[in-house]
């Protein structure tokens, strides 16, 4: 499964969606990351750190993918 984020808020979408889906709460995966609470509920408004976002990524036993965008018939605010 893959998820295109364009935006800091698209990306913490994501990210939500994803601890979500692995039946994680905010405090379970800020345990899992040795993070605080806050800082996961910053990640996911869009308001992220790289070292942040990678360690969260991890803990999903997610990866980012760098590569050029595709366009897109639809507007990227219409996919979310």
């Amino acid at each position: 499964m893959s998820d295109i984020a364009r935006t800091p808020a698209q990306l913490g979408a994501v990210i939500r969606r994803q601890r979500k889906r692995k039946g994680l709460s905010q405090t379970q995966l800020a345990e899992k990351t040795q993070l605080r609470q806050a800082s996961i509920s910053q990640l996911e408004n869009g308001e992220l750190q790289l070292k942040t976002l990678m360690e969260v990524l991890a803990a999903l036993n997610l990866e980012l993918v760098v590569q050029e965008r595709t366009r897109a018939s639809q507007s990227i605010e219409d996919l979310f």
